[in-house]
């Protein structure tokens, strides 16, 4: 029977085109910021690289011709890409309620525990194929715009690949549970928009002055510092080890580098998105477990 349920969920996913249209933003975003940030890092490590500071830092062991900064470029692509699996998430309950299509979806189950069951299961399949093609779409941006010798080695791009996994299948569960929640596509798409692009960034740049810490326990730091705390970790960029000469500014414009401001380690920032993640799908699964289809 869930064998059945979950062929069901993939019919009813693949006859919309919401999947395939998200992957054009998907692409764009992925390859455009990686693009970008292979061309300013790459650059910035050569400028460094040919000038008298790099004797500087070779008197503290960094070779600068050396530094991975295509991880860097990776993980900004992947970060801002991770906003479409969210948002495919959020049609996941939403989209069905909005759709009308909700009643047969409860009807033709079991249960609804069945039906929930056999829809995250779906989803993470889908989260899965999302992370795949934002990792690759950010892994060839940057070979175009890196130099080879700044590069990632073999062990960092599949860190880097399994965090995007990782990171994608979160951020899709994610977006269920707050569409589920607030069961308004609408309102889903425009709230998880503001908050992740606006929000959260303002209030940690602002707040920085007094905490490090909010980029190391919100969702969208978090689900940032999967893949940019693997390179800031690379770096040995955290806010536990940031250099005390530095200043505020300076060492948010450091971790911003990394593409987690505020990250403490790849594997601290799953484990709290996850526990966001968890609260929000529970959340959803249990106002579905009562709402109404009628």
């Amino acid at each position: 029977m869930m064998g059945n349920l979950i062929k069901a969920e993939f019919r009813k996913t693949l006859s919309l085109k919401t999947w395939w249209v998200l992957l054009i933003p998907l692409v764009l975003l992925g390859f455009g910021f990686s693009y970008v940030w292979g061309l300013l890092t790459n650059n910035f490590v050569n400028y460094i690289g040919g000038s008298d500071s790099d004797l500087i830092f070779r008197r503290v062991g960094i070779d600068v011709s050396k530094l991975p900064v295509g991880l860097l470029s990776i993980a900004h692509g992947v970060n801002v890409a991770m906003l479409i699996p969210a948002l495919f998430g959020v049609f996941a309950l939403a989209g069905e309620y909005r759709n009308k299509t909700i009643s047969t979806t409860f009807l033709t189950a079991p249960n609804r525990l069945s039906a929930l069951s056999a829809k995250m299961i779906t989803y993470i399949v889908w989260g899965v194929l999302y992370g795949v093609v934002s990792f690759a779409v950010a892994a060839i941006a940057t070979v175009v715009s890196v130099d080879g010798s700044h590069l990632p080695d073999v062990a960092q791009w599949l860190a880097a690949f399994g965090g995007t996994i990782l990171a994608s299948v979160l951020v899709t569960l994610f977006g269920i549970g707050f569409g589920a929640l607030l069961n308004n596509v609408t309102l889903a798409v425009v709230l998880l928009l503001v908050y992740f692009l606006i929000i959260e960034n303002t209030l940690t740049l602002v707040l920085w002055s007094d905490t490090t810490v909010l980029g190391a326990i919100l969702p969208n730091g978090t689900s940032n510092g999967i893949v940019g705390g693997i390179a800031a970790g690379a770096f040995g960029i955290n806010t536990l080890n940031l250099p005390p000469e530095l200043s505020n500014g300076a060492q948010y414009l450091v971790q911003q580098a990394a593409g987690a401001p505020g990250v403490v380690s790849w594997w601290a920032s799953a484990l709290v998105f996850a526990a966001w993640t968890a609260a929000l799908f529970g959340g959803g699964w249990a106002a579905n477990q009562r709402r109404d289809i009628t």
